[in-house]
Parts: C-alpha cells; structure tokens; sequence
C-alpha cells in the first residue's frame, strides 16, 4: 500500500505521523523501550497534544531482535497470533549512553539514537546492515478513520530482496508491490495460494513481520531504498534475524516459527493421481496403477482427487457408492500392490453433505454476525466453513478423517483454505481479517495431527496446498493451478524456491501441468524437473496423467528418473533430515549454496537439490538450455564428464537428460534399489566422492529412515592418497567410487578392495579406515 506522492508528498486522503525524535527510554528486564514524538518536543510546552509511537525492542534468541511500534494500546486483540517458539532470556544485553540506547542479542544489536533526529539501526558486528530513519515508523490515517502502522528498512547497494511466500513473479522481488493474503489465484498472476511475511536478503539477515492479518510490502518499489511494510491498525511488530549468511537465518527464523516435520521416506516416491473431473472407478484405477508396473515404472502413492467423493457433496468423507460399492476392500487390494492411498478433502461442507446439518445444530461451521451460518455458492452450492477455532469442531472433522485412516488412508490432499471470507464470526471470537490468512494453520494442523496420531512421529503428511508462517511444519506443499506450459513450469519453480526461502522444506507440482494438457515435449521435459524435486505427482484436470497417455518416450523418461530418484533416496533423505533439523529446504534457490558469488543473486531457472546437486530444467522442445556453474570443478552425474565452473554455458539435451551436476569436493550417496523409495539405504550404499582436490575434505551421511545417522564417512586427500575413515557405521557393506580424480592404482587398509574400479568395504563400522593410492 503507498502512502506518499513520489519523495515529498503524502498521497491524498492519508494523514501521516511518523517518528521524528527519541524522547525518552525505559529498561523493563529484557525490553529496552523507546518513547518516538511525531513531532519535535524542545520543551515542556511542547508536551500538550502530542503524539508518541512506543517503540518497544527485545530478543526471543540471539541474533534475533524484535521491534514493536504501539500506537493506541488499548486496542484488544483478539487474535489469531502466529505460534512462536522464541526464549527471552540472558542473552539480552541493554545498554545506555548520552548519544545512543543499545540492545545486543549475539553479533545482532540495534542502536537508537538520542537528540533532535529519530534513526534506527541494526549491526551486525560493527557493519550496519540495515535501519529505519526518521518518519519511517508512522502511524497513518486514512479518510474515514482507519489506521495503519507503517515502517521502512533501508536498502543498500547491490540488496536484493526474495521469499514472501510461494510467490510466481519476479524472484527477485525489489520494484514490487506484495500484499500478504492468500488467494487462489493460479501460478501465473500475482497472487499466491501461501503468503508468508518473511523475507531474506543477499546480505544475510532475514525479517519477519509478526502479523497474521493483511501485511502491504512495497519492495524497493514506493521508495527505491527501502522495504516499506504496512498493516491496518494500531500496532505492528518485526523481528530482524541475523544469518550471518543466508542459511542461517532460516535456521534462526525456523527455530522461531517451527521446523519442519520429516515427510516418511515413501512419499518421496511417484505419486499418480485420478486426475480432477476424469471419469475413473476401480477399473480405470487398476488400469493405471497395472500399467505402471507392467512398464516397470515404480509407483508408491495412488491419490484420489475430489470425485471419490459425489459431486455437489463436498466434503462429506463418503465414496460415491455408485462408483466405488467396495471402498475398503478397494483399498485394500491396492495396499496389497504396495501403494500408499492419499485422498483428497477441503474444509468446506457443502450443504447437500451429510456433515452439514450436523454441524449447523452443534455450532461448527463459522457464522454470520447475526447468528445464520455462513454460506455460499462458489465451488459447491450452500458451502459452509468449518470454524477450526472451535475445539469440539476440530474434533468432529478429525473423527472423519480416522475413519478414513482406519479404512486403510495413509494421506490426505488439504486442498483449498484461501476463501476465507471477513464479514464472519468464529467461535473463539477471532478477528475475521486475521483469520483470514491464519484458518490454514488451523485446517492443516487437524489433518496433520490426525495422521501423527495414528501413524506416529515422522511418518505424517499431507499435500498441501494453503499456507502461512508456521505451515512448514505440515508437509508436504504443493505449487496449485497451473497451465500445460514452459512459461508455468518455469514460475511453478520461482514459487517454489520463493517459498523454500519462507523456511518450507519440502515441496512439488502437478507434473505436466494442470490446466489443460501438455504437448508430449512438455510433459517429458516437466518430468525430469518433478522428479528432480523434494516431492513428485502426476496430477492434472480433465484429461488423466499417465505416460503412455502421451507416447512411448514418455513412459521411457518417466521409468528412468523415477528410478533415478530411488536410487537417490539416501542422498535425498539426508537433505530432508538437513530440512527438518535447520529449516533449509531440499530445493534450494542458488544463492543460499553460493552467497558470496554474485552471478547466482537473481538466477530462478536452476537450483540446488541439497548440498551437491545443481540441477537446470529444460525449458524448451528442442533441449536447448543455459545454465551457469559457480566456480570449482563439476561433474555431470548421468554422463560423467567433469568441467570448470565459473561461467554461463549453452547445451542441447534429448528427453533422458538435463544439466544435473555434482559439485566438487562432495559425496553423492547412490542406494541400491532403484524400484522404491523405501529401503536399507546404508546397506550396499555406493559412495560417490566427487572431483576431490588435494588438501581437501568431504563427509557423507547415510541415514536410516528414521532419520538416524546410520554411516558416516569422511575422506581427506594428500597429494595422489585419500584416507578415508568411517564415523559411524552399523556394519553394513558399502563402496566407494572415485569421479574426477583419476583412477585409482590401488587400496591400502583391511576390509577394503578394488573390484571394477570401486572400493568396496566389507563392513562400515566405527574406526574402519582405507586409502586410495591414485595413479600418477
């Protein structure tokens, strides 16, 4: 939202009052407060009808500080409030002199200063990272009466700006205008389905605006210099996080906002779904889950979307008894193929469903003020709301959902969760405004927890596809509507590394697009991407997704990286252990592996899949695409050839291929089983150590799917000699293979030998150790 008329002016129908002097200060235990006059006060006269902006300072852990701006604090609130999970504590140290007050948290501290000009500015070490300058803390007035509290954080040279959510524009966002409300908008407008009031810098700190309700960013946009943020009422609060690099500040930010959960090792296997408005029963299932596995075509997850359900019912959790008369034994003769059933639900009760009068007379479903439940007619006729802030209603949906897990449902798709009406009233007296962007907290946690519940810790998950602060901790995310194209399969991957960016750790896409169907080309080239990403699905709207509806080739390219995948998965599932244990996600845009270099700040056509994996998608029929590889030595995983980085290249790939590079100096662990994505992944483990350099080190860990550490191995090169040494080991056989080093002329060390140009280890066990003599 903008307030001003170019530099000088205040935009007509808003009357601005912003901070232009530090009158005094007060220490409260840990809270360092600031008492901001709208207005110069040279004396006691100048007192009487003034305005003050109390500018309270704290820090919930070290290098984090949050700085709330409070207005009129007689203002109830009445919530929601995002959960945080900060300490305040004796990190905390508050100091005073005649020129400044100083609040320090770790290598983090903010400065105000006193006198005749009100400035703000946070350090990190003695380098200023950012700031906020007099009249940039306001409140604002419009015509007619409402309030917004404003602030503006300077910009330097060279500073750009990424995350706020799952957005599809630009990803760099400086020059735009961001309003923070979900909205089922598709991918290719700017709106987004998960808005998150967070974002990062290349200068390595992150902030966070602590507001659930509608937050207005105007990026380097309303003022070039500066991110200004606005929220309509009388108070606004920001947390400032220190990275220092950008990895650190998602682990910060998500040790604020909550990590995210580990996904169960089998939903990173291919998930096929019925498609939306296709018509299909139990035969037409069949057909698709038997014709994956007569073309060898690894399938773990058959998902059924919305009409499992009768039309103009949704959501009542009954299979249409005309189309599916044996829902459980159905189920269960699919479970017996060894797949995992996802089915797909919202929190909408239409009025034709067996839920709605139930939940009219019990008082579940959100309502009007005077009293009439709330409804209407988009989407399906006489929706309802289930009010989530009722604790008996999330009670009452989640009986459902168990039922379902009891017949044999291992997943659920939470779709929907932006439609959130304002003029309403929710049981626990909620503001309608902030429950707006905060209800798919709220749905996504029900379902989640219901899975917790009867599947345990770790091996929940939904696909999602609403979201707010706080919503990482429910995988899995998925990028919504988009179309059959290049175009939406390159902003599909801008939304994605935007929202990694908002501490999401795990996310995917309807492989091949949703609307409409894509031409063979597109479909084979999306392929390679979705299967490449955290989490794959073959998903779409009016026509089905299996391969062979496309060609032959297709069936060939999905074969072939669905087994890549699984032979990936103890290098996969590492990085989503490295996702749940410090908020950086399993795709990774460029600049968090390579902050220091500056020709990666604005790349969004290739990433990072965990630390060692580059990877860049194909966008075109031809195979044509540019890529660019940070310096160091890379290796290109499927063919072997290894080439110095530092430089944009231009290649041409058919459909089995793409650039999908290994960075140097790191360990790729490869399984051996290429048909599952549930296995022993240290047992018969291939260790690939990557284009090593002499005096040199790299490490790997292989985890069990519980997520322990199950091997660990380190190398150390000398010269033409590696020393490898194993950590931890459960006694598993493994093996080592050599890329970009040369060969290797022989192994020293007992329980190691040369076979076929690996070392293969008899037994990974503690304090194991070998070498490989390199030929000369």
């Amino acid at each position: 939202m903008k307030f001003t008329d170019g530099n000088w002016l205040i935009r007509e129908g808003y009357s601005v009052s912003g901070a232009v002097q530090a009158y005094d200060f007060a220490v409260k235990g840990n809270t360092l407060t600031a008492y901001a006059s709208t207005a110069p006060i040279p004396g006691r006269g100048a007192t009487i009808n003034a305005q003050l902006i109390t500018v309270q300072f704290h820090s919930p852990a070290p290098g984090v500080i949050g700085v709330k701006l409070v207005h009129y604090a007689g203002v109830r609130d009445r919530g929601p409030a995002f959960q945080l999970y900060g300490n305040e504590g004796d990190h905390t140290v508050i100091e005073e002199n005649e020129q400044e007050a100083v609040l320090r948290s770790g290598n983090l501290s903010v400065v105000i200063r006193k006198g005749p000009e009100w400035s703000v500015h946070f350090y990190r070490g003695g380098e200023r990272i950012t700031g906020s300058r007099a009249k940039s803390m306001a409140h604002i007035v419009e015509d007619g009466g409402q309030a917004y509290m404003r602030e503006e954080l300077d910009l330097g040279v060279g500073e750009w700006v990424y995350g706020l959510g799952e957005r599809f524009t630009s990803f760099v966002k400086n020059g735009q205008a961001v309003d923070i409300w979900n909205q089922d908008g598709g991918t290719s407008s700017e709106q987004a389905y998960k808005n998150i009031p967070f974002y990062i810098t290349n200068k390595g700190y992150g902030v966070f605006v602590n507001q659930p309700d509608l937050v207005s960013f105007e990026v380097a946009s309303e003022k070039v210099k500066k991110v200004q943020f606005s929220v309509p009422g009388e108070s606004l609060e920001y947390f400032i996080i220190d990275g220092p690099d950008p990895k650190g500040v998602l682990d910060k930010y998500t040790n604020l906002t909550g990590k995210p959960a580990l996904p169960p090792a089998w939903t990173f296997g291919l998930w096929l779904s019925t498609s939306f408005t296709t018509q299909y029963d139990e035969d037409t299932v069949n057909s698709f889950v038997d014709g994956m596995l007569e073309r060898n075509i690894p399938l773990q997850v058959f998902h059924f979307d919305c009409f499992w359900m009768k039309g103009l019912n949704w959501t009542d959790f009954q299979w249409d008894e005309e189309v599916f008369p044996d829902p459980e034994g159905m189920l269960k003769r699919l479970k017996e193929k060894g797949l995992k059933i996802c089915v797909w639900i919202n929190p909408y009760i239409a009025q034709r469903s067996r839920l709605f009068e139930e939940g009219r007379e019990k008082g579940y479903l959100v309502k009007k003020e005077n009293g009439d439940v709330w409804q209407w007619n988009l989407w399906q006729p006489g929706m309802a709301l289930v009010d989530f802030t009722n604790p008996d209603a999330c009670e009452w949906y989640a009986g459902y959902l168990r039922e379902l897990t009891d017949m044999g449902v291992d997943s659920f798709k939470t779709d929907f969760g932006e439609r959130i009406p304002t003029d309403v009233v929710y049981f626990d007296g909620s503001d309608p405004h902030k429950m707006h962007n905060y209800y798919t907290q709220l749905y996504n946690q029900v379902v989640f927890n219901v899975l917790v519940e009867k599947f345990g810790k770790n091996e929940a998950a939904v696909f999602a596809r609403s979201a707010t602060v706080g919503g990482q901790q429910f995988p899995v995310h998925w990028g919504g509507d988009c179309y059959a194209d290049y175009e939406s399969m390159a902003e599909s991957l801008r939304g994605g590394l935007s929202l990694g960016l908002g501490g999401f750790g795990f996310w995917s896409h309807d492989i091949g697009g949703f609307e409409n169907t894509a031409p063979a080309h597109v479909f084979k080239r999306w392929l390679a991407f979705g299967l490449l990403s955290s989490h794959s699905r073959l998903h779409g709207s009016s026509s089905y997704r299996v391969p062979w509806s496309y060609d032959e080739e297709a069936v060939d390219v999905t074969r072939f990286f669905t087994k890549l995948k699984s032979r990936l998965m103890p290098y996969l599932f590492h990085t989503a252990v490295q996702a749940s244990e410090q908020g950086v996600p399993s795709m990774r845009a460029m600049f968090l592996e390579f902050p220091e270099d500056p020709a990666v700040e604005m790349l969004d056509r290739q990433y990072m899949l965990g630390d060692s994996l580059l990877v860049a998608p194909v966008f075109s029929e031809k195979g044509d695409v540019k890529y660019y590889l940070p310096q160091g030595r890379w290796t290109h995983l499927l063919t072997g050839d290894t080439v110095e980085g530092g430089s944009w290249r231009k290649e041409t790939y058919d459909f089995l291929g793409l650039p999908l590079f290994v960075r140097g100096n790191s360990f790729v662990a490869l399984g051996s089983n290429d048909a599952r994505p549930e296995y022993d992944y240290a047992d018969g483990v291939e260790l690939g150590l990557y284009a090593l350099e002499d005096g040199s080190e790299a490490s790997v860990t292989v985890r069990s799917m519980s997520g322990e550490s199950e091997l660990v191995v380190r190398a150390v090169r000398a010269g033409n000699r590696i020393d490898f040494t194993v950590v931890e080991g459960s006694g598993k056989p493994f093996s080592v293979r050599l890329h970009g080093t040369g060969a290797v002329s022989s192994v020293e060390g007992s329980g190691a030998s040369l076979q076929e140009g690996q070392i293969q280890v008899e037994a990974g066990q503690p304090a194991v150790s070998f070498s490989a003599v390199l030929a000369v």
